[in-house]
């Protein structure tokens, strides 16, 4: 499907993971794939692509996934509901382009990215198996959790724009779920990504083991061998 993209890195043999990155409003896919470059060091077998809004934001290249514009708490989960198929849709023809399936995709969000990434695996619960949500929210906060996506927060602990509490109250919604969880606050930093975060990112990325496997191993399951990789 055509949409706006910028490949930040290309293995030359088939990847093994898939990074997408998703930015925040009014900003652009080549701009957010500089926090892709980040990541592409650490996980060299790694399709990594950043992905541009469906919709036009300010002045070009700036790009939005659904319109701030007169947004409420009681409008906000419509508008995100109408642009999740996209988003979901973009994820899928990655996931096809480059072989990798659900369980070794990482979706990373910041802002608006983040609040579609969190909702988009909260829609289509086999979407990816990691969330990285860079100073998002839940447009409403879900009932429902699976531990087949490991979700981490991190936010800046001064954001004036989307207030740490809505990260605080994502993390208990998904702990009362029965989800997996981390949140990582960032003292001082407002609405942006620091060395800070990307630290907590990358320490996620590569150390923390999905709770999922736990479930898995208490049940006598064997987790799929294409999970047992360095991102996952």
């Amino acid at each position: 499907m055509k949409h706006d993209h910028f490949v930040v890195q290309s293995p030359s043999a088939p990847a093994k993971q898939l990074l997408l990155l998703f930015h925040g409003l009014g900003d652009n896919p080549v701009s957010m794939g500089q926090i892709g470059s980040w990541f592409a060091p650490h996980f060299p077998d790694a399709l990594i692509v950043s992905i541009g809004g469906v919709e036009p934001s300010g002045p070009a290249p700036g790009r939005q996934w659904f319109s701030v514009q007169g947004v409420t708490e009681e409008n906000r989960q419509a508008r995100v509901n109408a642009a999740v198929p996209a988003f979901v849709e973009i994820v899928r023809h990655w996931q096809k382009e480059s072989g990798v399936g659900p369980h070794a995709t990482a979706l990373i969000g910041f802002s608006q990215g983040a609040i579609m990434s969190l909702e988009s695996v909260k829609a289509t619960a086999d979407l990816a198996s990691r969330v990285i949500a860079f100073n998002g929210r839940y447009a409403t906060l879900p009932v429902t959790a699976t531990t087949a996506t490991t979700v981490h927060l991190i936010h800046g602990g001064e954001d004036r724009v989307i207030d740490l509490a809505h990260a605080v109250a994502a993390q208990e919604a998904l702990i009362e779920a029965g989800g997996d969880v981390t949140l990582d606050i960032v003292d001082d930093l407002g609405h942006a990504i620091d060395d800070r975060s990307m630290a907590h990112a990358l320490d996620h990325l590569r150390y923390t083991v999905p709770k999922h496997y736990f479930d898995e191993a208490l049940s006598g399951g064997k987790p799929h061998d294409d999970d047992i990789i360095e991102m996952m």
